[in-house]
């Protein structure tokens, strides 16, 4: 057989033999887990420890391991939660997503500390009058509670006399109203006297989560 003829038999036969090394190289394993020797680690109700190639049903919610065939931790699987602790992780990611959501307000909205101090001193000035209003208003309801009851000693059955006329309606209704008003204002004072409180804590927690996290960055 000529040389030449020789060389283009070899080549496709040197082909096809590292076409199928490819083919077997790509090809998907067919071992399951068991096969490769991997088995499962849970403790039971007595604090026990076992081992197996699967897990009770009974313990398929607890914690448990996931060895190779060394018997080397290679995975692990949680315990499955209750109502309760889902709840409680959902709140505890949303609240640190809100921690988060306002540190990047905190740096990215004030330029100083100077800049948080003033706008606590402008709020705080805005309820000062906010409640020096409020306070005005409840001496005001004062002086015209303190003149209804004065009108009301005439009639009965505030009157020592014992011939005092009865109270007329109108008289009564603004006695009910005025001391209802008085209680509301009062409420409401107190309202703004927590909110200044407030105010003033929740300013403070940003100046210092403002520094720390100037700090942070700064490192």
């Amino acid at each position: 057989m000529p040389r030449a003829v020789l060389r283009l038999h070899i080549v496709p036969l040197l082909a096809c033999a590292a076409l199928g090394a490819a083919v077997a190289l790509a090809a998907p394993s067919t071992h399951t887990k068991s096969d490769k020797g991997i088995a499962y680690r849970w403790v039971d109700e007595q604090g026990v420890v076992h081992y197996g190639d699967h897990i009770p049903p009974q313990y398929a919610t607890q914690d448990r391991a996931i060895l190779n065939a060394q018997g080397v931790e290679v995975g692990h699987l949680d315990a499955q939660k209750s109502p309760e602790q889902q709840a409680a992780d959902a709140h505890a990611r949303a609240e640190l997503m809100k921690q988060k959501q306002h540190d990047a307000f905190l740096v990215t909205t004030y330029t100083s500390v100077k800049d948080i101090e003033a706008l606590r001193d402008a709020r705080l000035e805005q309820l000062k009058g906010q409640r020096t209003a409020a306070e005005q208003y409840v001496e005001t309801l004062r002086t015209r509670l303190a003149g209804l009851q004065t009108r009301a000693q005439l009639f009965t059955p505030y009157s020592s006399r014992p011939a005092a006329p009865r109270m007329p309606d109108d008289l009564a209704e603004n006695l009910v109203r005025t001391v209802n008003e008085m209680h509301v204002q009062s409420n409401q004072l107190a309202v703004k006297n927590h909110e200044e409180s407030e105010l003033r804590a929740q300013f403070q927690t940003d100046i210092e989560r403002y520094r720390e996290l100037h700090t942070i960055h700064s490192q």
